[in-house]
Protein backbone atom coordinates (compact mmCIF):
# COMPACT_ATOMS: atom_id res chain seq x y z
CA UNK A 1 0.00 0.00 0.00
CA UNK A 2 1.28 3.68 -0.66
CA UNK A 3 0.96 5.79 2.01
CA UNK A 4 -0.57 9.75 0.84
CA UNK A 5 -1.12 12.93 3.14
CA UNK A 6 -2.64 15.95 1.84
CA UNK A 7 -3.96 19.09 3.86
CA UNK A 8 -6.12 20.45 0.89
CA UNK A 9 -7.09 18.32 -1.83
CA UNK A 10 -10.16 16.84 -0.10
CA UNK A 11 -13.51 17.99 0.35
CA UNK A 12 -16.62 17.45 1.97
CA UNK A 13 -18.73 15.02 -0.02
CA UNK A 14 -15.85 12.74 -0.99
CA UNK A 15 -13.89 12.39 2.08
CA UNK A 16 -16.97 11.22 3.76
CA UNK A 17 -18.05 9.09 1.31
CA UNK A 18 -14.82 7.51 1.72
CA UNK A 19 -14.70 7.10 5.28
CA UNK A 20 -18.51 5.35 5.35
CA UNK A 21 -17.50 2.56 3.38
CA UNK A 22 -15.24 1.55 6.42
CA UNK A 23 -15.99 -0.35 9.23
CA UNK A 24 -16.04 1.60 12.75
CA UNK A 25 -16.81 4.71 10.09
CA UNK A 26 -17.65 7.30 12.76
CA UNK A 27 -18.12 11.26 12.67
CA UNK A 28 -15.40 12.50 14.80
CA UNK A 29 -13.32 11.41 11.12
CA UNK A 30 -15.96 13.39 9.13
CA UNK A 31 -14.81 16.41 7.44
CA UNK A 32 -16.74 18.42 8.88
CA UNK A 33 -14.68 17.42 12.29
CA UNK A 34 -12.16 18.58 11.36
CA UNK A 35 -13.26 21.58 9.74
CA UNK A 36 -14.72 22.40 13.48
CA UNK A 37 -11.12 21.63 14.75
CA UNK A 38 -9.54 24.07 12.67
CA UNK A 39 -11.24 27.14 14.35
CA UNK A 40 -9.83 26.03 17.64
CA UNK A 41 -5.66 25.39 17.14
CA UNK A 42 -5.97 22.32 14.85
CA UNK A 43 -4.76 21.72 11.60
CA UNK A 44 -6.61 18.52 9.37
CA UNK A 45 -4.50 15.78 7.56
CA UNK A 46 -6.15 13.77 5.31
CA UNK A 47 -3.91 10.64 5.37
CA UNK A 48 -5.13 7.83 3.02
CA UNK A 49 -3.49 3.96 1.81
CA UNK A 50 -3.99 3.15 -1.64
CA UNK A 51 -3.13 -0.07 -3.21
CA UNK A 52 -0.39 -0.15 -5.50
CA UNK A 53 -1.26 0.63 -8.94
CA UNK A 54 -4.79 0.65 -7.97
CA UNK A 55 -7.20 3.13 -6.98
CA UNK A 56 -8.83 1.53 -3.83
CA UNK A 57 -8.15 3.15 -0.75
CA UNK A 58 -7.97 0.60 1.90
CA UNK A 59 -7.45 2.83 4.78
CA UNK A 60 -7.72 6.79 5.86
CA UNK A 61 -7.50 8.47 8.58
CA UNK A 62 -8.26 11.79 9.83
CA UNK A 63 -5.34 13.44 11.85
CA UNK A 64 -5.25 16.39 13.76
CA UNK A 65 -2.34 18.32 14.64
CA UNK A 66 -1.65 21.25 16.61
CA UNK A 67 1.30 22.78 17.59
CA UNK A 68 1.72 23.38 22.01
CA UNK A 69 3.84 25.60 23.75
CA UNK A 70 5.41 23.51 27.10
CA UNK A 71 7.74 25.38 28.77
CA UNK A 72 9.21 23.03 30.94
CA UNK A 73 10.20 20.96 27.88
CA UNK A 74 11.39 24.32 26.52
CA UNK A 75 10.45 24.14 23.27
CA UNK A 76 7.08 24.72 21.26
CA UNK A 77 5.58 21.01 19.62
CA UNK A 78 3.42 19.33 17.50
CA UNK A 79 0.79 17.10 18.86
CA UNK A 80 -1.14 14.37 16.43
CA UNK A 81 -4.43 12.97 17.33
CA UNK A 82 -6.56 11.17 14.86
CA UNK A 83 -9.91 10.91 16.73
CA UNK A 84 -11.80 7.32 16.58
CA UNK A 85 -9.23 6.69 13.56
CA UNK A 86 -7.55 5.32 11.60
CA UNK A 87 -10.39 3.59 9.71
CA UNK A 88 -9.78 0.20 7.93
CA UNK A 89 -10.24 -3.64 7.64
CA UNK A 90 -8.47 -4.33 11.02
CA UNK A 91 -8.89 -8.17 10.20
CA UNK A 92 -5.97 -7.10 7.57
CA UNK A 93 -2.98 -8.02 9.18
CA UNK A 94 -0.59 -6.23 6.51
CA UNK A 95 -2.76 -3.80 5.74
CA UNK A 96 -2.74 -3.33 9.51
CA UNK A 97 0.79 -3.01 10.56
CA UNK A 98 1.52 -1.12 7.60
CA UNK A 99 -0.99 1.78 8.69
CA UNK A 100 0.58 1.85 12.65
CA UNK A 101 3.87 1.82 10.87
CA UNK A 102 3.35 4.63 8.80
CA UNK A 103 1.45 6.57 11.45
CA UNK A 104 4.34 6.26 13.52
CA UNK A 105 6.49 7.53 10.71
CA UNK A 106 4.64 10.45 9.79
CA UNK A 107 5.04 11.64 13.70
CA UNK A 108 9.03 11.05 13.24
CA UNK A 109 8.56 12.98 10.00
CA UNK A 110 6.54 15.91 11.19
CA UNK A 111 8.63 16.46 14.08
CA UNK A 112 5.83 15.43 16.72
CA UNK A 113 5.90 14.52 20.29
CA UNK A 114 3.96 11.66 19.69
CA UNK A 115 1.05 10.83 17.74
CA UNK A 116 -2.36 9.17 19.37
CA UNK A 117 -5.06 7.21 18.56
CA UNK A 118 -8.26 5.48 19.50
CA UNK A 119 -10.02 3.19 16.80
CA UNK A 120 -13.04 1.97 17.48
CA UNK A 121 -11.89 -1.55 17.91
CA UNK A 122 -13.81 -3.92 20.55
CA UNK A 123 -12.45 -6.11 22.96
CA UNK A 124 -15.77 -7.20 23.50
CA UNK A 125 -19.37 -6.73 24.78
CA UNK A 126 -21.31 -7.76 27.90
CA UNK A 127 -19.76 -6.65 31.45
CA UNK A 128 -16.66 -8.22 32.33
CA UNK A 129 -17.49 -11.52 33.85
CA UNK A 130 -21.05 -11.58 33.86
CA UNK A 131 -22.57 -14.77 32.14
CA UNK A 132 -23.33 -12.93 28.68
CA UNK A 133 -19.76 -11.72 28.05
CA UNK A 134 -18.24 -12.06 24.70
CA UNK A 135 -14.57 -11.10 24.45
CA UNK A 136 -13.80 -9.89 20.47
CA UNK A 137 -9.87 -11.58 19.93
CA UNK A 138 -9.38 -8.88 17.09
CA UNK A 139 -8.86 -6.52 20.12
CA UNK A 140 -6.05 -8.34 21.76
CA UNK A 141 -4.40 -9.12 18.48
CA UNK A 142 -4.30 -5.35 17.78
CA UNK A 143 -2.92 -4.36 21.24
CA UNK A 144 0.17 -7.05 20.49
CA UNK A 145 0.45 -5.19 17.53
CA UNK A 146 0.86 -2.04 18.93
CA UNK A 147 3.00 -3.03 21.77
CA UNK A 148 5.49 -4.40 19.27
CA UNK A 149 5.27 -1.50 17.32
CA UNK A 150 6.37 0.59 20.52
CA UNK A 151 3.22 2.28 21.21
CA UNK A 152 1.67 2.69 24.44
CA UNK A 153 -1.38 2.78 26.18
CA UNK A 154 -1.94 6.15 26.92
CA UNK A 155 -2.49 8.17 30.20
CA UNK A 156 -4.83 10.80 28.25
CA UNK A 157 -7.62 8.75 27.32
CA UNK A 158 -9.54 11.80 25.34
CA UNK A 159 -12.44 9.34 24.43
CA UNK A 160 -14.29 7.48 26.51
CA UNK A 161 -12.95 3.74 26.16
CA UNK A 162 -16.02 1.76 26.69
CA UNK A 163 -19.71 2.85 25.90
CA UNK A 164 -22.83 1.34 25.73
CA UNK A 165 -25.04 1.11 22.34
CA UNK A 166 -28.42 -0.30 21.58
CA UNK A 167 -28.76 -2.33 18.30
CA UNK A 168 -31.23 -0.66 15.88
CA UNK A 169 -32.49 -3.07 14.23
CA UNK A 170 -35.16 -4.71 16.17
CA UNK A 171 -38.85 -3.02 15.61
CA UNK A 172 -39.45 0.05 17.35
CA UNK A 173 -42.00 -2.26 20.11
CA UNK A 174 -39.05 -4.71 20.64
CA UNK A 175 -36.70 -1.79 21.10
CA UNK A 176 -39.30 -0.68 23.88
CA UNK A 177 -39.42 -3.89 24.92
CA UNK A 178 -36.19 -4.47 25.49
CA UNK A 179 -35.53 -2.28 27.95
CA UNK A 180 -35.94 -2.35 31.65
CA UNK A 181 -39.66 -2.14 33.36
CA UNK A 182 -38.54 1.24 34.92
CA UNK A 183 -37.06 2.95 32.11
CA UNK A 184 -40.68 2.32 29.93
CA UNK A 185 -42.34 3.22 33.41
CA UNK A 186 -40.52 6.64 33.61
CA UNK A 187 -41.24 7.06 29.50
CA UNK A 188 -45.16 6.85 29.75
CA UNK A 189 -44.82 8.77 33.19
CA UNK A 190 -43.61 12.10 30.78
CA UNK A 191 -45.88 11.56 28.30
CA UNK A 192 -49.03 11.42 30.85
CA UNK A 193 -47.33 14.31 32.23
CA UNK A 194 -47.50 16.72 29.40
CA UNK A 195 -43.76 16.12 28.63
CA UNK A 196 -43.47 16.47 24.91
CA UNK A 197 -40.51 16.88 22.56
CA UNK A 198 -39.79 19.21 19.69
CA UNK A 199 -36.78 19.20 17.47
CA UNK A 200 -34.12 22.00 17.10
CA UNK A 201 -31.49 23.78 15.19
CA UNK A 202 -29.05 26.98 15.07
CA UNK A 203 -32.15 28.78 16.09
CA UNK A 204 -31.89 26.77 19.88
CA UNK A 205 -28.32 27.15 19.89
CA UNK A 206 -27.86 29.60 22.48
CA UNK A 207 -30.89 28.02 24.57
CA UNK A 208 -28.66 24.40 24.61
CA UNK A 209 -25.65 26.11 25.60
CA UNK A 210 -26.91 27.90 28.55
CA UNK A 211 -28.67 24.47 29.57
CA UNK A 212 -25.91 22.83 29.26
CA UNK A 213 -23.75 25.21 30.82
CA UNK A 214 -26.06 24.96 34.14
CA UNK A 215 -25.69 20.94 34.01
CA UNK A 216 -21.91 20.91 34.12
CA UNK A 217 -22.25 23.32 37.22
CA UNK A 218 -24.78 21.44 38.83
CA UNK A 219 -23.33 18.30 38.14
CA UNK A 220 -19.54 19.34 38.40
CA UNK A 221 -18.06 18.46 35.13
CA UNK A 222 -16.26 20.34 32.58
CA UNK A 223 -17.08 21.72 29.25
CA UNK A 224 -15.45 24.06 26.64
CA UNK A 225 -16.89 27.62 26.54
CA UNK A 226 -19.86 28.61 24.17
CA UNK A 227 -17.42 29.26 21.01
CA UNK A 228 -16.71 25.26 20.55
CA UNK A 229 -20.28 24.51 21.03
CA UNK A 230 -21.77 26.92 18.64
CA UNK A 231 -18.98 26.41 15.91
CA UNK A 232 -19.94 22.07 16.53
CA UNK A 233 -23.53 22.53 16.46
CA UNK A 234 -23.85 25.04 13.75
CA UNK A 235 -21.53 22.88 11.36
CA UNK A 236 -23.07 19.52 12.18
CA UNK A 237 -26.48 21.04 12.29
CA UNK A 238 -25.62 22.85 8.73
CA UNK A 239 -24.23 19.46 7.44
CA UNK A 240 -27.44 17.22 8.32
CA UNK A 241 -25.03 15.58 11.25
CA UNK A 242 -26.71 16.83 14.12
CA UNK A 243 -30.00 17.89 15.40
CA UNK A 244 -31.33 18.63 18.77
CA UNK A 245 -34.48 17.18 20.27
CA UNK A 246 -35.76 19.73 23.28
CA UNK A 247 -38.10 18.23 25.79
CA UNK A 248 -40.94 21.20 26.99
CA UNK A 249 -43.59 21.33 29.63
CA UNK A 250 -45.95 23.86 28.32
CA UNK A 251 -43.71 25.03 25.81
CA UNK A 252 -40.73 25.45 28.49
CA UNK A 253 -37.50 23.95 27.39
CA UNK A 254 -36.62 21.48 30.61
CA UNK A 255 -34.02 19.34 29.28
CA UNK A 256 -32.84 18.65 25.78
CA UNK A 257 -29.97 16.63 23.88
CA UNK A 258 -27.93 16.94 20.56
CA UNK A 259 -28.20 13.56 18.57
CA UNK A 260 -25.29 13.20 15.73
CA UNK A 261 -25.67 10.69 13.02
CA UNK A 262 -23.03 9.77 10.26
CA UNK A 263 -23.85 6.63 8.15
CA UNK A 264 -25.39 3.80 9.89
CA UNK A 265 -24.52 5.20 13.78
CA UNK A 266 -26.52 7.66 15.84
CA UNK A 267 -24.46 9.14 18.86
CA UNK A 268 -25.81 10.90 22.01
CA UNK A 269 -22.83 12.89 22.72
CA UNK A 270 -24.50 16.07 24.54
CA UNK A 271 -27.52 16.35 26.96
CA UNK A 272 -28.67 18.65 29.15
CA UNK A 273 -31.41 20.08 32.12
CA UNK A 274 -32.76 22.03 34.46
CA UNK A 275 -34.10 21.03 37.96
CA UNK A 276 -37.54 22.25 36.51
CA UNK A 277 -40.04 19.15 36.12
CA UNK A 278 -37.46 16.54 36.70
CA UNK A 279 -40.28 14.65 38.41
CA UNK A 280 -42.04 14.02 35.20
CA UNK A 281 -38.47 11.93 33.64
CA UNK A 282 -38.08 14.36 30.56
CA UNK A 283 -34.81 12.85 29.92
CA UNK A 284 -36.04 9.02 29.03
CA UNK A 285 -38.54 10.31 26.95
CA UNK A 286 -35.82 12.39 25.10
CA UNK A 287 -33.89 8.81 24.50
CA UNK A 288 -36.77 6.90 23.53
CA UNK A 289 -37.64 9.90 21.06
CA UNK A 290 -33.60 9.83 19.80
CA UNK A 291 -33.78 6.02 19.82
CA UNK A 292 -36.69 6.62 17.25
CA UNK A 293 -35.16 9.00 15.50
CA UNK A 294 -31.99 7.50 15.09
CA UNK A 295 -33.64 5.08 13.35
CA UNK A 296 -35.83 6.72 10.89
CA UNK A 297 -32.81 8.40 9.84
CA UNK A 298 -31.33 4.57 8.67
CA UNK A 299 -29.24 4.29 11.75
CA UNK A 300 -28.48 0.40 12.70
CA UNK A 301 -26.69 1.61 16.27
CA UNK A 302 -27.30 4.15 18.87
CA UNK A 303 -23.86 4.96 20.60
CA UNK A 304 -24.91 6.45 23.89
CA UNK A 305 -21.07 7.73 24.57
CA UNK A 306 -19.47 6.48 27.88
CA UNK A 307 -19.73 3.53 30.13
CA UNK A 308 -17.03 3.50 32.97
CA UNK A 309 -13.70 2.39 33.06
CA UNK A 310 -14.25 0.00 36.20
CA UNK A 311 -17.63 -1.51 36.15
CA UNK A 312 -18.51 -1.15 39.75
CA UNK A 313 -20.63 1.12 41.67
CA UNK A 314 -17.06 3.32 43.26
CA UNK A 315 -17.21 4.32 39.65
CA UNK A 316 -18.33 8.08 38.81
CA UNK A 317 -19.85 7.13 35.61
CA UNK A 318 -21.39 4.19 37.79
CA UNK A 319 -25.23 5.73 37.45
CA UNK A 320 -24.78 7.15 34.26
CA UNK A 321 -24.28 3.87 33.09
CA UNK A 322 -27.06 2.47 34.85
CA UNK A 323 -29.38 5.17 33.33
CA UNK A 324 -28.20 3.68 29.65
CA UNK A 325 -28.35 0.54 30.43
CA UNK A 326 -32.02 0.43 31.39
CA UNK A 327 -32.50 1.75 28.26
CA UNK A 328 -31.87 -2.11 26.29
CA UNK A 329 -28.07 -0.92 26.08
CA UNK A 330 -25.12 -3.18 25.54
CA UNK A 331 -21.80 -2.29 27.09
CA UNK A 332 -18.98 -2.55 24.23
CA UNK A 333 -14.91 -2.48 25.43
CA UNK A 334 -12.63 -0.88 23.21
CA UNK A 335 -8.67 -0.56 22.94
CA UNK A 336 -8.40 2.78 24.16
CA UNK A 337 -5.91 5.38 23.19
CA UNK A 338 -2.71 4.34 22.67
CA UNK A 339 0.73 6.85 21.85
CA UNK A 340 3.63 6.42 19.17
CA UNK A 341 5.93 8.75 21.47
CA UNK A 342 8.66 9.99 18.47
CA UNK A 343 10.91 11.27 21.22
CA UNK A 344 10.53 9.17 24.25
CA UNK A 345 12.28 11.10 27.31
CA UNK A 346 9.99 14.39 25.91
CA UNK A 347 6.96 12.22 25.80
CA UNK A 348 7.81 10.48 29.65
CA UNK A 349 8.51 14.56 30.92
CA UNK A 350 4.90 15.29 28.94
CA UNK A 351 2.95 12.51 30.92
CA UNK A 352 4.17 13.76 34.09
CA UNK A 353 3.40 17.11 33.47
CA UNK A 354 -0.04 16.74 31.78
CA UNK A 355 -2.18 15.54 34.68
CA UNK A 356 -1.05 19.19 37.06
CA UNK A 357 -1.84 20.92 33.05
CA UNK A 358 -5.59 18.93 33.13
CA UNK A 359 -6.29 19.56 36.47
CA UNK A 360 -5.51 23.39 36.48
CA UNK A 361 -7.98 23.73 32.97
CA UNK A 362 -10.34 21.74 34.63
CA UNK A 363 -10.76 24.02 37.71
CA UNK A 364 -10.54 26.58 35.53
CA UNK A 365 -13.34 25.60 33.42
CA UNK A 366 -15.85 24.62 35.96
CA UNK A 367 -15.33 28.31 37.33
CA UNK A 368 -15.95 29.78 34.29
CA UNK A 369 -18.97 27.96 33.85
CA UNK A 370 -20.13 28.63 37.37
CA UNK A 371 -19.67 32.09 36.49
CA UNK A 372 -21.49 32.25 33.60
CA UNK A 373 -24.87 30.07 35.02
CA UNK A 374 -24.88 32.83 37.94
Amino acid sequence: MQFRLASQPWDAPNWNRLIASFPGAHILQSWQWGEVKSQFGWRPLYCTWEDSGEVSIRAAALVLERSAALPLLGRRLRLLYAPRGPLLFWEDQAARQQVLEDLASLARSRRALFIKIDPEVSLGSGLPGAVDVVDDPLGQVLIEDLRSGGWRFSEEQVQFRNTVMIDLSPSVDELLANMKQKARYNIRLAQRKGVSVRRGGVSDIDLLYRMYAETAARDDFVIRDDSYYRALWTVMFAAGFAEALIAEVQGEAIAALVLFHFGAKAWYMQGMSRPLHREKMPNHLLQWEAIQRAKELGCTVYDLWGAPDTFDESDPLWGVYRFKEGLGGRVIRTVGAWDFPSWPLGYRLYTQILPRILDRMRRRGKQRTRQMVA
